[in-house]
């Protein structure tokens, strides 16, 4: 059995779907981090980033004590080599994956995440943040876009993989960041193709009761997603 430490957001729903595509059994931990809970000790012990989503592992691989992880690529690459499906067998296949998944990690996830939160979630609108964000995120969906020309079904290539699983969930967000895949008809195609899945609107649904509506928002909640608002400026 696997516990899942979860709150329903683009990062957990990677590693909720990805469950629900492996079979693996899970049970819901939920952090709520509109009220801090990423912040208790209990949960620093297994995510000392202070981020969710994070797992515990009571049959890893080989037996032995509980394993935890954090970081969704390090959880997805654990998940798939733990049941050996999500991922090529092979040295090539892997890394064709894996550079993806990475990309997600360290472009598409932080700046559509930035993007996000000076349109969205920002109490003060700083135009040059907004543009300088929309940019970039507009940049990685035209490199998405190209590479999904190239492969078709999927993002790494002719298989299913933890890499579309892993960027699914932030393109999930365009509708809300004021973006319309008819701008990307390669991403649009997939996009349509990976949200049919069933074991997809399962990772989707995990959670749903939890979601808070952006307009219900309150200060402890931009507190702890956020951090305490700066300082006022002195004339």
């Amino acid at each position: 059995m696997i516990d899942l430490y979860y709150w329903p957001t683009p990062n957990g729903w990677k590693i909720s779907i990805a469950l629900e595509e492996l079979g693996l059994p899970y049970a819901i931990k939920p952090v709520n981090i509109g009220r801090g809970a990423q912040f208790e000790p209990a949960f620093l012990a297994i995510s000392p980033n202070n981020r969710i989503p994070a797992l515990v592992d009571h049959d890893p691989p080989g037996s032995g004590a509980p394993f935890s992880s954090f970081e969704t690529g390090a959880m997805l690459v654990y998940l798939a080599e733990k049941s050996g499906c999500l991922m090529p067998p092979d040295f090539k296949g892997r890394h064709r994956v894996l550079p993806w998944l990475m990309w997600q990690m360290g472009g598409l996830g932080p700046m559509l995440g930035q993007h996000g939160h000076f349109k969205l979630y920002a109490t003060e609108k700083i135009p040059y943040a907004i543009a300088r964000y929309e940019q970039e995120t507009r940049r990685l969906y035209g490199v998405l876009d190209t590479q999904l020309g190239k492969t078709g079904a999927c993002v790494a290539g002719d298989d299913y993989s933890i890499a579309d699983i892993a960027i699914f969930p932030w393109i999930m967000t365009h509708k809300a960041q004021g973006l319309t895949l008819d701008d990307w008809p390669h991403v649009k195609r997939w996009f349509a193709s990976v949200r049919a899945r069933e074991a997809v609107q399962r990772g989707l649904a995990v959670g749903k009761e939890l979601r808070q509506p952006q307009a219900t928002m309150d200060d402890e909640t931009r507190k702890h997603l956020f951090g305490a608002p700066p300082p006022p400026t002195t004339p």
